[in-house]
């Protein structure tokens, strides 16, 4: 008997279902779906350009650590190379045997050294500079992405999948779409669900 009513009540909302299909505008609905179109279009470009600026943001900091290292390399050769010609210096002026010439050229090389350790300075500060100008902006635009959607993105996934959590108020929601075998508006639709929009 149960089964029953419960029979009924699916014919009724399926009935009531068609009711409202045909009693829609089929132009409200082409724009309806042209809208949700357009927003998954737009957020597909913007995971795109999210994706790029963190892949982006790892290049610059790989590239950025690895000089750092050189540089820090350089600098402790450098250090070691002047601690040496300082302390030939101090060996030769207390022998008191160098000649004339030899004293220049060993403070010649002694200066060089001191310019090229104030060059790798120089160096130095301008990549930290270039470091902490460049990546906090990007982060920051990724985290402007998540505040808005509560969705955070794997990056690592294959070109049709799209794979992250959605952090609601109450629950996180894994989302794992494999965007080849559905139409892109209700991928759209699905990602959209996930908006609340109590702003």
């Amino acid at each position: 008997m149960a089964l029953c009513q419960k029979f009924n009540d699916l014919v009724e909302t399926g009935e009531g279902l068609v009711a409202f299909i045909n009693s829609s505008q089929p132009e409200k609905l082409r724009q309806v779906k042209d809208e949700h179109q357009a927003l998954f279009e737009n957020h597909m470009k913007t995971k795109k350009i999210v994706t790029q600026i963190l892949k982006d943001v790892g290049e610059i900091e790989e590239r950025a650590g690895q000089m750092l290292l050189d540089m820090e390399e350089e600098k402790t050769r450098r250090e070691q190379e002047l601690q040496n010609l300082e302390e030939q210096l101090r060996q030769a002026a207390a022998k008191s045997q160098m000649t004339d010439s030899e004293l220049q050229f060993l403070q010649k090389e002694f200066e060089s050294l001191r310019s090229a350790e104030h060059e790798l300075v120089t160096l130095q500060s301008e990549v930290d500079e270039d470091t902490t100008e460049v990546i906090p902006s990007a982060i920051y635009v990724a985290q402007v992405y998540y505040l808005i959607t509560k969705i955070k993105w794997e990056y690592d996934t294959q070109p049709n999948v799209l794979k992250g959590v959605h952090y609601g108020a109450d629950l996180a929601t894994p989302i794992n779409i494999d965007t080849s075998t559905r139409p892109r508006s209700d991928v759209s639709d699905q990602l959209w669900g996930f908006v609340s929009t109590e702003w």
